[in-house]
């Protein structure tokens, strides 16, 4: 069994428009709601065995702040630069070289790529808000295997329930 975690990063700030998209910071609600996602994932014992982020500013601080709610060092955050206007394509592929090693795997990424890449085994999702958190399980010995077929079990998560 092998466990993905596909996180969008917290609410991002918008108040200066001088910085690069890169280096767009968590904005006051994106920093109340990373710390609480976390505290959601650590309540579950939710274990990662590897953490990939976007270079982005906004992607790698919540990565950061879920770590930390989860124990996982902060240091062992692998940063990839295909994360940033990845395609679902490419997050297939960043997935599939993870091999047989990890068990759980979160990825911290954007939209629009990370809520297509969900839908295509979720499609009923119809979007996933800022630092919303979807779990998908599969029966699979490697990542490498990951390809069509649906996972035994979903959960998602977003800081706002409905």
């Amino acid at each position: 069994m092998k466990t993905l975690f596909l996180i969008r990063h917290a609410k991002s700030s918008w108040d200066d428009p001088r910085l690069d998209d890169m280096d767009r910071p968590l904005s006051e609600r994106g920093l109340r709601d990373a710390p609480e996602m976390g505290r959601r994932l650590a309540e579950r014992q939710v274990k990662p065995d590897l953490l990939i982020s976007s270079p982005a500013l906004r992607a790698l601080s919540t990565a950061r702040i879920i770590a930390q709610a989860l124990n996982y060092d902060t240091e062992q955050i692998v940063v990839d630069k295909r994360l940033y206007e990845a395609t679902p394509k490419r997050l297939l592929k960043v997935i599939r070289e993870q091999g047989a090693g990890p068990r759980c795997i979160m990825l911290f990424g954007h939209n629009p790529e990370l809520t297509e890449f969900a839908q295509s085994y979720v499609p009923t999702l119809q979007h996933m808000p800022t630092c919303a958190v979807v779990q998908l399980d599969f029966n699979i010995e490697s990542w490498e295997d990951l390809g069509e077929e649906q996972p035994v079990s979903v959960w998602f998560s977003k800081p706002r329930q409905d």
